[in-house]
Parts: structure tokens; sequence; C-alpha cells
């Protein structure tokens, strides 16, 4: 069965079909480096990993590269505000991130590339589009002739006459047209900047990901990827960028991610209700955060809430559960019976059914619903009165298989006394606040690990069973 992708330019499912046989060259948009990542960051690099996860599972050779922005407006005002240089608070975010998605099982690209390290193709690609008469230079900024581009709106599906409304030019601004966008930007005083043909200065947003797909990937990718809130004008301006400068397709297939609302709102810096990947891991497995994330298909909405992880917690605690139960069964395991292999016929039938979910436009949710009928299917195996090694065995490889599909470990490590006391303070002051759901379960998440609490008059003892 072929994988199927929604493709946002098209506005339905395609057939993936790449570029070259057997490989993928998939591109993108990472953070901008200027503060710790959000849940918003998380989601398109848990996401867009799991996706080249599965690519490598079916068999791929898959080039992925993430980008940084690492100069821009928001990098020039913490700069400011902190009394750092750029480069210093950029370095400091970018170490941050890995640290983060790493916790939350991202493998790293093959290339991170940096708009700092790449200015020589930047402004390579500028003076081509200037060359070609899609770009102007005004006073010490460059523009985009967005006119220019026939074909300009197709990925968010407006016109130039629906984009016209509303369009303006601002104050300080140069350009020729509301609708043109910058390419380069002269240099303020005191600001970071970068010799060019049209003075210091330095890239606007949109070019640096037109330059570096090019120069790391090629002019035709297969698969570029990012939130859905990149869609327009982001991406719609790296296509009008690169679609003008080469005449060929930039991406075949474009792949955009849901919005994440926060108790049910959509999350903004505005509101002030944007919540750092960094808290979260201090408090919750990083890897229950991967697991909420993918149990929502990517392109639908997600709400985050911390009552609705702590479910996630209880739902990838009883799926581990079934996995140490198989594994404890395995060694008095011996009788062969007649059904074995109707219970293998059944394990493979779902892992077919777990391969047709992802094919579906990478269907998470879905899959995910397959492990739970894997676990409920373990459970009842394991109440037989005879049980065989080669099924149990089956039934572990599964899990392990499905697991490290989705980036995900079905043995969760064990526990450092510290990270224990902290679970039972956590706990003891659940129960203070009557909040005995999560009281029970953090008791039931100690003991699946072996970890025996007793309630005593002068507190809580505990051992390792």
């Amino acid at each position: 069965m072929a994988i199927k992708i929604y493709n946002t330019l098209t506005r339905k499912k395609e057939e993936f079909k790449p570029l070259e046989e057997g490989k993928v060259k998939m591109y993108v948009c990472g953070p901008t480096v200027y503060n710790y990542i959000h849940i918003g960051n998380a989601r398109p690099a848990i996401v867009f990993d799991t996706v080249r996860r599965y690519f490598e599972y079916r068999g791929y050779d898959i080039k992925y590269v993430s980008n940084f922005t690492d100069v821009d407006d928001k990098l020039i005002r913490a700069a400011k505000e902190l009394g750092e240089d750029v480069p210093t608070i950029s370095d400091r975010f970018i170490n941050a991130y890995f640290e983060d998605v790493t916790e939350l099982g991202c493998k790293r690209a093959d290339a991170h590339p940096r708009v700092m390290e790449n200015m020589d193709i930047i402004i390579e690609f500028i003076e081509a589009l200037i060359e070609k008469g899609y770009a102007y230079e005004a006073e010490g900024d460059v523009y985009y002739r967005t006119r220019e581009f026939d074909t300009y709106g197709k990925l968010s599906q407006q016109s130039i006459d629906e984009l016209r409304v509303g369009a303006r030019i601002e104050v300080g601004e140069k350009k020729q047209d509301a609708l043109d966008f910058a390419l380069w930007k002269a240099a303020k005083e005191g600001e970071i900047s970068w010799d060019s043909p049209w003075g210091s200065g330095r890239p606007g947003w949109h070019i640096e990901c037109s330059a570096m797909v090019r120069k790391y990937l090629g002019e035709t990718i297969d698969i570029h990827a990012g939130g859905q809130d990149l869609a327009f004008p982001h991406h719609e301006n790296e296509i009008a960028q690169s679609e003008a400068l080469t005449g060929k397709p930039f991406a075949n297939y474009w792949m955009h991610n849901g919005y994440i609302n926060i108790d049910n709102e959509k999350m903004s810096k505005s509101l002030g209700n944007f919540v750092l990947v960094h808290d979260i891991i201090q408090k919750h497995d990083p890897e229950v955060l991967r697991f909420f994330m993918l149990s929502v298909h990517y392109r639908h909405p997600i709400n985050y809430s911390e009552e609705l992880l702590s479910n996630m917690q209880a739902s990838l605690d009883r799926l581990r559960t079934s996995y140490q139960n198989l594994e404890h069964r395995l060694g008095s395991s011996d009788c062969l019976t007649d059904d074995n292999q109707e219970w293998l016929g059944k394990i493979s039938s779902l892992h077919d059914q777990f391969i047709a979910e992802m094919d579906d436009d990478f269907n998470t949710a879905n899959a995910i619903s397959v492990l739970f009928e894997l676990s409920r299917q373990a459970n009842y195996y394991l109440m037989e009165k005879n049980t065989h090694k080669e099924v149990i065995q089956a039934f572990l490889d599964q899990f392990q298989d499905l697991f490290q599909m989705l980036g995900l470990t079905v043995e969760e490590e064990a526990l450092l006394d510290e990270e224990i006391e902290k679970l039972i303070q956590e706990r003891n002051q659940a129960r203070k606040d009557r909040n005995f759901q999560r009281s029970d379960e953090i008791r039931d998440r100690l003991k699946d690990m072996n970890i025996i609490l007793e309630d005593t008059p002068q507190g809580t003892r505990w051992k390792r069973g």
C-alpha cells in the first residue's frame, strides 16, 4: 500500500511519489531561537520527526533538513533587553532547543542550517532575483515584486485582489507596492549587520528558507513542512522566491500541522497562555508530551491542559504495563497450544492495521488506537491458562516495533531515588488538595515500576519491589 499525504497545495490526499525512487528530500521550518521553545514549536518537531521515522521504517532514504532563524527582529530585541549580542543568545537557545527536543525523542536533522552561516548564499539568491526583475533595491532595502509572480497565492488559495484589501505601506518602508515583501533590510544603528551590494544590513525572514532549501536539498524537493501559521505568508513567499528564480516547482508536497489551544483557548503570547517545553518536562515524563501530541491527527487542532497530560500519562502507563506483564510471563510460557497460529495471525493483522493507518496521511491517532487493541489482545492472551513463548515474544516484538516507529520507548527507564521522592511529594500534595485521581495515578505509576508505597503516621515510605 502506498503512503498518502494531504497536500496543502492541492487541498487533497495524494499518493506519495518521490522525485527519486526510494529517496525523500524533506525540509521543515525550525524555530526562531530567542527563547526556550513552547509547545507550539514542539508540535512540528514531534510530528515531522515521526513522519521521518515512518519513511525510514518503510525503507526510504530520507534527507531531512530543519533550519534555525538565528537573526531577526525578535533576536535583536532580546539582545537589547539582555545586554548581550545576537550570536550569544542564539547559541544559548539552539543548545536549549536540542536539549528539549532530544528529551521529546526527536532525532537531529541531517542538517540544521543557520542564517548567519549562510549569508553568502542568501545574498547571491537576492542578486539573482534582482537580475531577473523579480526584486528591486530601495535605499539599502531590497523588496520582492509580488505582482510579477503570476501564481502568487496558490498555496493559501488567495488571489492578488483579495490580498490587496487591507495591505498598506508602513511608515519608513520604501516599497513600490503594498504587497511587496522585504528580502533585505538596511541596518539600523547598533544592529547586527552584514555587508552586501546594497549596503550593510540583514536578510528578511522569508528568503532564508528559499536559499537554504536550494543549497542543502536542491531546486525541487519532495516535502516542505511546518506549522499551519507558516502557510501564509512565509511559505507562500518561499514559493514565489524559489520558483521565480528556478522556473521549477519548489516542493511537490506541502504539510502543515494544526494549531495548539491551551485550556480550550488558542495559544498566544499576547494572551500570555503559552507553555514552555522546558517547564513541562521538569514535571512530566517527556515521552508523555510526545504521546499526547501524536494522540491527535497532525492536521487537527489539539487542546493542551495539565489534566489531559496526566490522562496521557495513565494511558501510556497502561500500554507499558501490558508489555511488562508479557515480559514477566515470558519465562514461564512453554505450552505449545493449538491456537498459537491464530494468535500470531491476530498480532500480524494488528501490525498491518497500524501500517494502513500510518500510510493514510500519517494518522498517528488511529495508529495509537491499534496499540491499545494490541494491549487488549495481550491482556486476553495472558488470562489463558496455557501460553507459549512464541506468541508472548511476538506480542513483545510488536510492542517494541510500533513504539519505536512513533519515537516512543515501551520500557520506562528506572526512576532515580530523587525522582521517586519528587513523585511522592506530588502525591502527598494531591491528597491534601483532595485530588484523589492524581494521587491514585501516581501510586499506580510507581506500582507499575515496582515501587511499593507504605503510608504511615510518620509519612510515606517506599521501597523497590
